[in-house]
């Protein structure tokens, strides 16, 4: 063996022989001095506490910390001086080690370089009066006496916790921290500044409650990683800092700052992660607010930061949560919303000074955009105040196809086919159930040459133009065009109280509408009587919706509308009117015609009534007075009034009349045969019967000779009643150029004719030279009057025979 290994080993032996002698010579020292260094240990120890702090045993631990010694306290526990009134320990541990300087042991002194502790509990206790066990630790005075002889360099250098449980009860502010310490291994060290510590922590959080009633932060997620802290004694901040800290399964960059010396001492704690989850995010907080934000999700993974900050006395933290989302799916309840990008923020101090709560929280989104059911929108900035009953506020900007409308209302209400569709309107609305509810709205929505079928009554409009303006609570209607078939008509109106009626009382919206049209078609129009007033009650909702599409139906079905209508060319299937001005007022069940004037026929019509929409039928009512229409295009126009029997090929001259009737038509606005009733006062002057088959077949049996085809009537005077399919005719008296005939009766459209007749055989050929009138009244029944009655039988045909019940 080579001189220098010999050398080598002898030096090796000997240092290994001097640790032994020394490590047993220190230990033997522990052994038979065990009660005084256990008092030294426990003085030390407790020197800064005002409670009891006792150790069970005590045991050396060899080689542990050489050059120091280590000693395992066993069974120590610390508790204040009201233990027995509360009942927390607030630490027991079954592990507590120590390592000391052996140098100044033997002198007396004991210095602490590493603790230890494991297995233990840390209990930091306080009750509803603010009382804390924290209190076993005397506060810091204002004048630092010298160390003693005994005294300590108390500078720790090393520090280890392993499988502690760290509880911090606040009963006083309702707060409740609670934490498993998996391990916690860390170094400190001392500049003239204050401390600096290195450690590695490895932590359960059981509960991070600021308020028992909203839940924990944290709840169930471990927590580790390196971290950095310092304390600086200028300011009395801790800082501490980790470039990665695990909580959960996501990676944080942590900056926390504690500061002991303000007024109100607290806590600041700062969060990013580059990539979380929406969920995983949400799990993180009080059960308060992942209730709320579960009812949303991100497909994609965001970047998130979080500042929490609270007082050490208690109370809820100030939270300023932030996102960045870029090109995500957003679901919302009971959609989704994709391709979203926005900055969002949420803060539960969205006004200073009125609490840290939900009714004070907000959440802010910037430079939103997407697409909401096929619909592209922007929001520059939004706003959702007040998560206690949230009210969303903000711009909503959106140009895209009308045709793809329909994905948003269901084609439910309307089918758009065509046209562009341009929205800008600033909104404001409630959130129920996390949906949005009666939105107020200001700004305008314009639709440019649109084809739309509207649902409910298969109305179809083409090129269609519509501007609406939403102002204050009003609704404004410009320079609408609407084109159904061979109609055209511009409009502009007003809805006052709009955005307030639409939810809470439809019935009562009343649409002031102005309509102008060159031609217009009315039939095109009568599919609006297509819905019948049950299958509207039956169909409309029974409650007020508050959502904005599902209650536009609702709206459309019950709201008014207060027409005034100029139209210079109307037309109504043979109907033809001129100068046509009208004032109508269209409610859920019908329409009120106020007032209607038109030229037609030669002469002139003025009326009013009322529209009634029916089950199967719809009713008409009305009030008309006609001034010299030409009574042939008049009858013609109006389809005999549903006669067959007594035509426009009848009649020839100048017609007066007042009306008062009631009828039924269909939803093609044709009128229901057998459906009119009501009585007629008219005026016939310089008339016309042609061809009238009940009176040439009196004539044939009469008054052969005599040419009936063509039968001029000077003037004829008649009301008539009308019963559904039969004509009440009052006794009336009929001058004509051919033969008298007083008339009196029923006649029956289809059946139940019975007409009795007076007819003298004189001719009257010259009686319009006779200008007295009661000479002409005593020579009109002069000679044979024949009493002839015309009656129908059970199939119709109508027989004339001698009215037998009459005699002269």
């Amino acid at each position: 063996m080579p001189k220098w290994l010999k050398y080598s080993l002898r030096i090796v032996l000997a240092f290994v022989g001097l640790v032994l002698v020394l490590v047993i010579g220190f230990s033997t020292y522990v052994y038979f001095n065990k009660a005084k260094v256990i008092k030294l240990v426990n003085t030390e120890l407790t020197k800064n506490l005002d409670g009891t702090l006792v150790i069970g045993d005590m045991q050396p631990q060899f080689l542990k910390s050489f050059p120091d010694i280590s000693l395992r306290l066993k069974n120590v526990t610390i508790r204040d001086k009201r233990y027995n009134q509360h009942h927390h320990t607030f630490l027991d541990a079954q592990d507590f080690d120590v390592a000391i300087n052996a140098r100044k042991l033997f002198s007396g002194v004991i210095s602490i370089g590493h603790i230890s502790i494991s297995n233990a509990a840390i209990d930091i206790y306080t009750d509803s009066t603010g009382y804390s066990n924290s209190s076993v630790f005397k506060k810091d005075t204002a004048q630092k006496t010298a160390p003693s002889k005994s005294g300590t360099d108390a500078m720790l250098g090393k520090f280890t916790l392993t499988n502690v449980g760290f509880k911090v009860d606040d009963r006083h502010s309702a707060k409740l921290f609670d934490f498993i310490v998996n391990t916690l291994d860390g170094t400190m060290a001392y500049p003239d500044t204050g401390w600096h510590a290195a450690f590695h922590m490895d932590v359960m959080a059981k509960s991070m409650t600021f308020k028992a009633s909203h839940g924990s932060f944290i709840k169930g997620k471990n927590i580790e990683g390196d971290m950095e802290a310092g304390y600086t004694k200028s300011t009395g901040n801790i800082n501490v800092t980790s470039g990665s800290l695990d909580i959960g399964d996501v990676s944080f960059k942590v900056n926390a700052l504690f500061e002991l010396k303000k007024k109100q001492p607290g806590f600041a704690i700062h969060l990013a992660a580059d990539k979380i989850q929406w969920r995983t995010a949400s799990s993180l907080l009080s059960a308060n607010i992942t209730e709320k934000l579960n009812q949303f999700n991100i497909a994609k993974p965001i970047a998130v930061t979080a500042s929490i900050s609270a007082p050490f006395e208690g109370g809820d933290p100030l939270l300023y949560i932030t996102a960045a989302v870029k090109d995500n799916t957003v679901s919302i309840p009971g959609s989704t919303i994709n391709n979203c990008s926005f900055d969002g923020v949420f803060s539960n101090n969205y006004v200073n000074g009125k609490g840290l709560t939900d009714e004070n929280s907000v959440i802010k989104f910037s430079k939103m955009t997407g697409s909401y059911h096929k619909l592209p929108f922007t929001i520059d900035a939004g706003y959702i105040v007040n998560l206690d009953k949230p009210i969303a506020t903000g711009n909503f900007k959106s140009s895209f196809p009308v045709a793809d409308l329909g994905a948003l209302l269901g084609n439910k209400v309307a089918e758009f086919k065509s046209g562009e569709a341009v929205i800008k309107l600033n909104y404001k609305a409630d959130i129920v159930d996390y949906r949005i509810n009666k939105p107020f709205v200001a700004g305008s929505i314009d639709l440019k040459n649109a084809d739309i079928v509207y649902k409910p009554d298969n109305l179809v409009f083409n090129n269609t133009n519509v501007s609406l303006r939403f102002v204050g609570d009003d609704l404004l209607l410009r320079n609408i065009r609407l084109q159904t078939g061979r109609s055209v008509v511009v409009m502009n109106g007003s809805i006052h109280n709009f955005l307030n009626l639409y939810y809470s009382a439809p019935e009562k919206i009343l649409l002031n509408l102005n309509i102008g049209s060159r031609d217009f078609y009315l039939g095109e129009f009568l599919g609006f009587l297509g819905n019948s007033a049950e299958k509207t009650e039956a169909e409309a909702p029974t409650k007020n919706s508050g959502n904005i599409i599902t209650q536009l139906n609702n709206v459309l079905q019950k709201g008014n509308a207060d027409i005034r209508l100029d139209v210079a060319t109307a037309h109504y299937n043979k109907f033809t009117a001129t100068d046509l001005h009208a004032e109508v007022l269209t409610t859920g069940r019908g329409m009120l015609l106020k007032t209607i004037r038109l030229k037609n026929s030669g002469g002139s019509l003025e009326l009013n009534g009322e529209v009634k929409k029916g089950s199967k039928l719809n009713s008409l009512s009305l009030n008309s007075t006609i001034s010299n229409v030409d009574v042939r295009d008049f009858f013609f126009a109006f389809d005999n009034f549903g006669m067959t029997g007594f035509t426009y090929q009848n009649l020839r001259g100048s017609l007066s009349a007042k009306a008062n009737i009631t009828a039924g038509f269909n939803n093609k606005g044709l009128l229901q045969s057998n459906s009119i009733n009501g009585v007629v006062n008219m005026n016939l002057k310089d008339g016309h019967l042609i061809n009238f088959k009940p009176l040439q077949g009196v004539g044939k049996l009469a008054f052969p000779f005599r040419d009936l085809k063509n039968i001029s009537v000077p003037s004829l005077d008649g009301t008539f009643t009308l019963h559904g399919d039969r004509i009440e005719i009052s006794p009336m008296q009929i001058s004509s150029s051919v033969l008298n005939l007083d008339v009196a009766g029923t006649y029956g459209l289809t059946t139940g004719t019975n007409i009795a007749m007076d007819i003298p055989l004189r001719n009257p050929k010259n009686d319009s030279t006779i200008t007295d009138q009661e000479k002409l009244k005593k020579k009109r029944y002069r000679g044979i009057v024949l009493h002839l009655l015309a009656k129908s039988d059970e199939t119709g045909k109508v027989k004339i025979g001698f009215n037998k019940e009459k005699k002269d």
